[in-house]
């Protein structure tokens, strides 16, 4: 059943979580750096301060992309807070991003071409570790609703631990950190250039930024599926997987995009193959 209410409540929430968790992030990282690291609050004003220059760029279709980047990035995680179709919010997704991918092929620039390009090759990798991911919360709840595997009260990842391992291992290509942020990266300790948004600037790679930030509560939403049975079980264990994220983004070195395909690929066809196998077996076959 789709709760338009919770939809709502993402639209207008998740920004301004999203922008704390980018914060706490930033702040964990320089910590680990042995820094004292900025105000949890500096991403805010770093959006804040895009908002305030020029509009520049290289083509005016970037800033109609950047627009239905957000607004595709705001269904997608409003219809899964809803409860909606758990395929259709992953279709959704995929629109989200090649809208984000169009933008940067529209500029006339080698740095944002080989930043869309990679960004292609990124979706290429995660989709099918996600889908299948989907595919096995259904087998367990009989249901692609969120609202339905939300509610359920079966310990869906007791069942499902090989896709809940692979799709931490295409999170941290979601979530843009190392080793797979080969289209970009949400900080500077990569490269000046930043790939897939390197032509953007001002209002537009402000509305970039809170996409991102839409992007990671949603996902976040998304390991929750694992544990809704426990409320309780469920926060703590998207604030472990989100520090596991942060530590692999400080502890790895970036890799060639041909070993974020091919692992990607890899752990898909082993451990989320392998899960749905050992489901079909468990329950007998499906009828």
């Amino acid at each position: 059943m789709i709760n338009i209410v919770w939809g709502l409540v993402f639209v207008l929430v998740a920004p301004v979580l999203g922008g704390l968790i980018a914060g706490i992030d930033r702040k964990i990282t320089a910590r680990m750096q042995g820094r004292v690291g900025p105000s949890i609050f500096q991403s805010f004003w770093d959006v804040a301060k895009l908002f305030e220059k020029e509009n520049a760029v290289v083509n005016e279709t970037q800033i109609f992309y950047a627009i239905c980047y957000v607004i595709f990035m705001a269904f997608t995680g409003s219809l899964f807070f809803a409860g909606g179709d758990l395929l259709l919010v992953i279709f959704a997704l995929t629109i989200a991003q090649i809208f984000l991918v169009l933008g940067a092929f529209a500029a006339n620039s080698p740095y944002s071409y080989i930043g869309a390009e990679r960004e292609l090759l990124q979706i290429m990798a995660y989709e099918p570790m996600v889908i299948l991911t989907a595919v096995g919360m259904y087998v367990v709840t009989k249901s692609f609703n969120v609202s339905d595997i939300a509610a359920t009260t079966t310990p869906v990842i007791l069942f499902i631990p090989g896709l809940f391992l692979g799709f931490i291992y295409v999170l941290t290509i979601k979530l843009r950190k190392s080793p797979f942020d080969i289209s970009t990266s949400h900080h500077a300790h990569q490269e000046i250039v930043k790939g897939v948004t390197t032509e953007f600037s001002g209002p537009s790679l402000g509305w970039i930024e809170i996409t991102h930030w839409y992007e990671t509560v949603f996902l976040l939403g998304f390991v929750w599926l694992f544990f809704g049975f426990n409320p309780i079980v469920a926060v703590v264990a998207v604030i472990v997987v989100y520090l596991l994220e942060i530590l692999i983004d400080n502890t790895n070195a970036r890799v060639k995009w041909q070993l974020a395909v091919k692992s990607s690929w890899a752990i898909a066809a082993i451990m989320g193959i392998v899960n749905l196998a050992a489901l079909y077996i468990l329950n007998g076959g499906i009828s």
